[in-house]
């Protein structure tokens, strides 16, 4: 009888197949998948996309942030027209390898952990109250795991971006340029290189500001976010329009108040390509990298690229949160349990 189920089975399975209905086969392989592992699924394509239709703005911002030789003085729009004259349109791509290769165990991280944590505090925790709290204290939580795990990436595509090679023969009216060559030639060589330099701690260079600068980012970004969602009619809530306007505004508003933090990590990223710091000195740490910058290059260093920052988060955020909870409806990802307020004694 066993054999004959099978078989029934089997059948239905075909014909559904053959009509052109396999809806109801992929649903059960994906259930198949622990929820959690369609969690990191989801993260991981959100980054992707996320990053990826930004790179030519995340790579004139790291150039600006770490005053490259020839663009600190340079707008957006120059700085765009710079590259692709040097470099052509490739260039606005450089480091977006080692971007995407960070950014999707990067993604997958923050956002499974987030559930994780949320769910966590939820069962343990509950005298903490309301959905806001635990959505700002699972977001900060999980922000801080994912750079933990993927900041070696992160380096690497810093100090990619950072170069700047003359492959168009532009600079061969510069005397200073005349001979530019990259100093690493991919995320490998930038892995083995700076480990060979400084050992593990070299790969964490500049993860003080990090940390500082994303505990209370991915924290304010996933509050925002599930706020602003609390306030959708329940007829919108899959609205890409919702989730992108969303997903742009918890962006636009956790940057700000987190930027000089991410300046400060870029150029202790990179400080060692460039022959010294003004004065020689070294940023031992991340207030005396924040004092050091105003000190020697003005209060203004501190927001260089803000303005392109601006333009890149609001697709960048919008992009990650919308594919993100796309991805969950495709995967079947039961949707979240959701916290009550505590009730007055």
């Amino acid at each position: 009888m066993g054999s004959s189920s099978q078989r029934s089975a089997l059948s239905t399975n075909v014909a559904g197949l053959v009509d052109g209905s396999a809806t109801d086969r992929e649903v059960v392989l994906v259930d198949c998948l622990p929820v959690y592992v369609r969690e990191l699924i989801a993260g991981g394509a959100a980054g992707a996309f996320a990053k990826t239709a930004v790179a030519p703005l995340e790579r004139i911002k790291i150039l600006l942030q770490t005053r490259t030789e020839g663009f600190h003085s340079l707008g957006v729009y120059q700085s765009l027209k710079k590259v692709l004259k040097h470099e052509g349109g490739l260039g606005f791509y450089k480091g977006n390898g080692a971007s995407v290769l960070r950014i999707v165990p990067y993604a997958a991280l923050h956002f499974m952990t987030y559930e994780r944590y949320r769910d966590w505090i939820l069962d343990n925790y509950s005298a903490l109250g309301t959905g806001p709290i635990i959505d700002l204290l699972a977001g900060s939580a999980s922000g801080g795991t994912a750079v933990l795990c993927t900041y070696p990436l992160d380096l690497a595509r810093t100090k990619l971006a950072y170069q700047v090679v003359d492959t168009r023969g532009s600079f061969q009216n510069s005397a200073r340029s005349t001979h530019v060559q990259p100093a690493y030639n991919g995320i490998k060589n930038v892995l083995e290189s700076v480990y060979k330099e400084g050992g593990v701690r070299a790969l964490y260079r500049g993860i003080g500001p990090t940390l500082i600068g994303i505990l209370p980012y991915a924290g304010l970004k996933f509050y925002i976010y599930e706020e602003l969602k609390r306030h959708v009619p329940e007829d919108q809530q899959k609205s890409i329009t919702m989730r992108l306007s969303c997903g742009a505004l918890a962006g636009l508003f956790g940057q700000t108040l987190t930027y000089p933090l991410d300046v400060v990590r870029r150029q202790m990223q990179v400080e060692h390509l460039r022959p010294s710091i003004q004065g020689g000195a070294r940023y031992r740490s991340t207030i005396q990298g924040l004092a050091t910058i105003v000190r020697n290059q003005g209060w203004a260093q501190l927001f260089a690229g803000l303005s392109i920052n601006y333009i890149k988060i609001v697709p960048s955020v919008a992009i990650g949160f919308a594919v993100y909870d796309t991805m969950k409806s495709s995967l079947n990802i039961p949707p979240r349990q959701k916290s009550q307020p505590v009730s007055a004694a």
